[in-house]
């Protein structure tokens, strides 16, 4: 059983006067906050108050880079060079660290689409790499658990998290069911928390076939934009602290 885990959620990705997810209520319940730093969601404004509020609740702050697709909300592929996506990388955190009142972050947890992507294009996993030592020598990288990613970040010498997902449905290699597929998010609050405790306790996922895998994790992600994501936030956190799992930012765990 794991005894510590970091709690993260995907946050900031209003745009103007279009206000989406529920960053106020579901941040009461996580340590760390992935920002959206204005490539598929949030503009200048909702990154300074994203910002804002998690050093109020005393969350870590990382940035959540994209490719440059607001019409697609990040989510769609995207053919681009090493060189673009390390300057788009770079541009993205330096700019939500430039709202923080350190100057820097914990951690960046690409998107999407580039999330995806580099779990298995090695050259983009390792340009987003790049793009993050280039920026802080000492920051973490969070990317999906059991991935040739995890192998190339560790290789290029940056301090990595293990992610999985509370609900998001997952395929049998431990790969993410794409969005378009039925079941790929998963809505049900007792399945979210039932799936994630198995996996943070036990090490163990039940794929979307049925088969279970064998899963380790540093961080566990809620998507902040899930339908009942401050119930689901609320009654993970109490499940966790109820099986003796301590809820700690990244940063004390890699």
């Amino acid at each position: 059983m794991r005894g510590s885990i970091d709690f993260n959620c995907d946050m900031g990705e209003s745009f103007g006067m279009y206000k989406m997810g529920f960053d106020e209520e579901v941040i009461k319940h996580v340590t760390s906050a992935n920002i959206a730093c204005g490539f598929h969601a949030g503009d200048p404004g909702w990154m300074r108050k994203t910002v804002e509020l998690a050093e109020e609740r005393g969350v870590a702050v990382g940035a959540h880079p994209s490719f440059p697709d607001l019409a697609g909300f990040g989510r769609r592929n995207m053919i681009v060079s090493p060189e673009e996506a390390r300057d788009d990388v770079v541009y993205q955190m330096g700019a939500l660290a430039a709202f923080t009142r350190a100057g820097r972050l914990q951690h960046v947890k690409p998107h999407g689409a580039m999330y995806n992507m580099a779990v298995n294009d090695e050259s983009l996993a390792r340009a987003i790499c790049e793009a993050a030592l280039s920026v802080d020598e000492d920051i973490a990288l969070l990317a999906l658990a059991g991935s040739r990613w995890i192998e190339v970040a560790r290789d290029m010498g940056l301090r990595v998290g293990r992610e999985i997902f509370a609900d998001r449905a997952l395929n049998a290699d431990g790969t993410l069911v794409a969005r378009s597929q039925p079941g790929s998010v998963i809505h049900d609050t007792a399945e979210v928390v039932e799936r994630s405790l198995r996996m943070v306790t036990e090490g163990r996922a039940e794929a979307i076939g049925g088969e279970l895998i064998d899963v380790e994790a540093d961080s566990l992600c809620l998507h902040g934009d899930t339908p009942g994501a401050v119930e689901m936030a609320r009654a993970l956190k109490q499940a966790l602290e109820a099986e003796g799992v301590r809820i700690r930012p990244l940063g004390e765990l890699v």
